[in-house]
């Protein structure tokens, strides 16, 4: 049994979760011309006056009271300012040819510059846009913090994934919306309330083994560990894990001789690149695949890798929940 969450549902579902998606944008405005920015580095301007000190991975910053024209260098910052209300005037993509994440609104994106590849982005691209806040993390781009922070004043987190609730707030405080953030996490909390008694309350879904894997174009298949973003979600839904996978870290790769490690009450599988070329035919055409639990009850799901994959937020979250609601509820 397999399904793939289409981008009309995707984006319908958005609207249940995020107070931010119903707020005016203003980050694609045009900005008043450029001046210097008290935290170092040109700003567009644009924010209502005062600046404040914002503490980070990297020290301190001093930014915008509210910023305006916002550059973003990884998804999960992306989701930060999709969900509090803003659109971004910049962003960096997962390649140079993809798209921004399809999860999200393409009415808040269509002024949204793509500046390069996350890790690599494109620091004349950024300069030319005049942002007055730049938002990513040390993972990507600490080797390149002080060349942006002459741009803007920038802010990292220290990693994404996992922490991505306390990254949230930390772009929250960057950007000034903090309420936003409150508002986005107390609607989180409802769903997750919702999807728990849909599952037939904490018992039941604590005896529910689960776990999210993931075909890859030419590398080994990823079964997710609690380290992951996928892996706090369903944690905050207190949902089982398998034993083998109930531990920290990011990942167990599997080979298709080793299918008995995936054995689990429900699967979450995606698939990222070329299915031909990953190890997907070998594993649920074979017999170990197919006497596994999960499978002989028809509990198992296909899922859009760009959502669960890249959705590392509050929008992302809701609609990853909305899902797993709809395949178990």
């Amino acid at each position: 049994m397999s399904r793939i969450l289409s981008r009309r549902t995707a984006l319908g579902l958005a609207a249940g979760l995020a107070p931010g998606l119903l707020l005016t944008s203003c980050g694609s405005d045009s900005g008043s011309s450029g001046g210097s920015s008290p935290g170092g580095g040109a700003s567009g301007g644009g924010a209502s006056g005062g600046t404040r000190t914002v503490e980070h991975a990297r020290g301190e910053s001093t930014v915008p009271q509210r910023a305006s024209r916002v550059v973003v260098l990884d998804t999960d910052a992306l989701d930060s300012v999709i969900t509090l209300g803003l659109s971004p005037v910049g962003a960096t993509t997962v390649d140079e040819r993809a798209p921004f994440p399809a999860y999200l609104p393409a009415d808040r994106l269509s002024g949204t510059k793509a500046v390069g590849a996350i890790g690599q982005p494109d620091l004349e691209a950024i300069a030319a846009l005049r942002p007055d806040l730049i938002l990513s993390n040390q993972v990507r781009d600490d080797k390149r913090y002080e060349q942006l922070s002459k741009i803007a004043p920038t802010v990292l987190s220290k990693t994404t994934g996992p922490t991505w609730k306390e990254n949230v707030r930390l772009h929250a405080e960057a950007l000034g919306r903090q309420s936003e953030a409150e508002a986005a996490d107390s609607a989180y909390r409802t769903k997750l309330r919702d999807v728990v008694t849909a599952l037939g309350g904490p018992a039941k879904a604590a005896a529910t083994r689960v776990e999210m894997a993931r075909f890859l174009a030419g590398a080994p298949t990823r079964l997710y560990l609690d380290d992951t973003f996928v892996g706090s979600l369903f944690k905050d839904l207190g949902l089982g894990r398998p034993a083998n996978q109930d531990k920290p870290g990011f990942s167990l790769e599997i080979s298709p001789e080793q299918v008995d490690q995936a054995a689990a009450d429900v699967i979450f599988y995606s698939v990222y690149g070329d299915p031909a070329k990953s190890d997907r035919g070998r594993i649920t055409d074979g017999p170990l695949w197919k006497n596994l639990d999960a499978v002989r009850n028809g509990k198992v799901f296909q899922v859009d890798d760009n959502l669960w994959m890249l959705g590392i937020g509050y929008t992302g979250a809701g609609l990853i929940l909305d899902q797993i609601h709809q395949d178990l509820g």
